[in-house]
């Protein structure tokens, strides 16, 4: 990883001090890691805003005795956007905002669930990079999402949202595969299996908090599917779920007591869907919570006319498989020390700096539209497969 020389600061405001921000064990992010190898000594981290300070306060201590100090030793910590907005020095505008911050606490233009439009509203001009998925509210809220999208655009404000699957390189490799070949996909394939064992959030088990497993982690894949699929007809959309209740979704090594959760709250343990792309193309998509220890196991096929691309273990050792026409064998592709999160925040930052050495790897792969087209999607899914849970259940009620 390089960074980007100069002496000016690159001042920077975090918005949540969790997992996400800050890293864990339940996965590879970890956005101050990759905004601190980007810019090197130039990042100041002038505020984090965050209502849990005392998180913040031990964040930033493990910060200030690393090498990374310089970044640091001067951050401010704010309980919320209007104490940091009437407390920040104006001698310390931000270059841009990282928003990790819970996603049912933004997304909205609700008061105190508005964090965007507020940014928007008072830092006219200053980048957004934006945690998925944008938000985590009631599938009624959806509309809201678009709006902020329109004022994001009009706005003319930079705005990239962490979706970074589609930064991998094999990734890229696929969509270059595909329109090299003039090639029209013609159905997209995707699987993830979630290792239950390491999640300890009470709220990711908790649907009223996270909204479910799709919307909040299956997400990405989700999203991968409409960036090779296109845009997906919403009311095609075909799900079913395992249930918490039933017979083959008993799990035995969930960390959190889920009985202090509400029976309707608790997520379901496999839902799987199927869709209408606009194309024609049919996309499906299985989320499976069953593994236990660390790994996840995630893969996406893409096929067209004589080609499957297979995507394999995109979050910790991508591998491509490509099978192509005149060719039964498939070739594989290996993408060593490949790092998604540090190429988004990277593009990010040289779109920011309007760096035009490359101009052609320094692009926004997910902008705000976008990214609320898939959390519709995963919506869709929710609820799709509710319906037709409900319509079993009523189906055993009049049986007996």
């Amino acid at each position: 990883m390089t960074h980007i020389s100069g002496t000016d600061d690159f001042n920077v405001v975090f918005v949540g001090a969790g997992n996400i921000m800050f890293g864990s064990e339940e996965g590879p992010w970890n956005h101050s890691f990759r905004f601190e190898h980007k810019l090197g000594r130039r990042l100041k981290v002038v505020a984090l805003i965050d209502p849990a300070t005392e998180r913040a306060k031990e964040v930033l201590r493990k910060k200030c005795d690393s090498f990374v100090l310089s970044a640091y030793e001067n951050t401010r910590i704010y309980k919320n956007f209007d104490d940091f907005h009437k407390n920040l020095p104006k001698s310390l505008r931000p270059r841009a905002f990282v928003v990790g911050s819970p996603p049912m606490f933004r997304g909205t233009l609700q008061s105190g669930r508005d964090i965007e439009v507020q940014i928007l509203k008072h830092y006219p001009g200053v980048a957004l990079f934006i945690e998925k998925p944008i938000t985590t509210g009631p599938v009624e809220e959806i509309e809201q999402g678009y709006k902020i999208a329109k004022q994001i655009e009009e706005s003319k404000t930079i705005c990239s949202i962490g979706y970074m699957l589609r930064y991998l390189k094999a990734v890229q490799m696929m969509k270059h595969i595909i329109d090299e070949n003039n090639l029209t996909v013609m159905t997209t394939i995707a699987r993830y299996a979630c290792a239950y064992e390491a999640i300890a959030k009470p709220d990711w088990w908790d649907k009223s908090k996270s909204a479910g497993p799709v919307i909040e982690q299956g997400t990405h894949f989700c999203d991968l599917s409409r960036y090779f699929g296109g845009e997906v007809d919403y009311s095609s959309v075909v799900a079913h779920s395992l249930e918490w209740d039933e017979n083959a979704g008993q799990l035995s090594a969930i960390k959190i007591d889920e009985s202090k959760i509400p029976p309707e709250n608790r997520i379901p343990r496999v839902t799987s869907a199927t869709w209408k792309y606009d194309s024609g193309a049919v996309g499906t998509f299985t989320h499976v919570v069953a593994l236990q220890g660390t790994n996840y196991s995630c893969e996406l096929e893409v096929y067209a006319d004589g080609y499957c691309l297979r995507l394999v273990d995109p979050y910790v050792q991508p591998v491509l498989y490509v099978r192509k026409p005149g060719d039964d064998h498939e070739q594989t592709y290996r993408f060593p020390d490949d790092d998604p999160f540090f190429s988004e925040v990277s593009n990010l930052i040289d779109i920011i700096e309007d760096i035009e050495e490359d101009p052609d790897a320094a692009c926004i792969l997910s902008n705000y539209e976008d990214a609320v087209k898939t959390y519709e999607l995963t919506w869709a899914i929710r609820k799709a497969s509710e319906k037709s849970r409900a319509a079993k259940l009523e189906a055993s009620r009049k049986a007996t």
